[in-house]
C-alpha cells in the first residue's frame, strides 16, 4: 500500500495524486449509482458539509468507500424530517464512534418530540373537522 500524497489548490481544496488512493475511492457516478442519489445531490451534501470529498489533480470530486454507508444515513436523516443544517452537527458522530456525545441522542430525541406534537396538533384539527362534518351533514 503507498502512501497518499495530497496538496492544496489554489483554491484552498485537498488534491490526492496517490493513484492507489484513487483506485480504492469512488467518482461521483459511482456513488450515484451505488446509492441511487443524484449527482446534484451529492455535491449538495458536500456544500452542506455532510459529505467530504477529495480532489484529483484535474478537479474530479473523489469519495472514501464509507461514503455509501454516509450518503445513506444522510437519506434517512432527510426522509426523518431534518434539514442539513440539523443534520451537519450531528452526522459525524453517527458515522464515528469517536464523535458520539450525549448531545447527539438529545437533538434526535427534540426532533423527535417536535415531530410529535406536530402529529398531536394534526390529530386535533382532525378530530374538529369530523366533529363540524358530523354536525352539518345531520342537517
Amino acid at each position: 500500500m503507498s502512501a497518499v500524497d495530497t496538496s492544496v489548490s489554489t483554491d484552498g481544496t485537498r488534491v490526492s495524486t496517490a493513484s492507489d488512493a484513487t483506485e480504492r475511492s469512488l467518482s461521483i457516478g459511482e456513488l450515484s449509482a451505488r446509492t441511487g442519489v443524484s449527482h446534484r445531490s451529492l455535491r449538495y451534501y458536500e456544500e452542506q458539509g455532510l459529505l467530504p470529498a477529495q480532489r484529483t489533480a484535474a478537479g474530479h470530486r473523489r469519495y472514501a468507500a464509507g461514503a455509501v454507508d454516509q450518503v445513506l444515513l444522510i437519506q434517512r436523516l432527510f426522509a426523518a424530517g431534518l434539514t442539513s443544517a440539523e443534520i451537519q452537527p450531528v452526522l459525524p458522530g453517527l458515522v464515528g464512534a469517536e464523535d458520539r456525545t450525549d448531545a447527539l441522542v438529545e437533538v434526535l430525541r427534540e426532533h423527535r418530540r417536535r415531530l410529535q406534537e406536530q402529529i398531536d396538533q394534526q390529530l386535533d384539527t382532525i378530530d374538529i373537522l369530523d366533529e363540524v362534518i358530523e354536525y352539518h351533514g345531520q342537517r
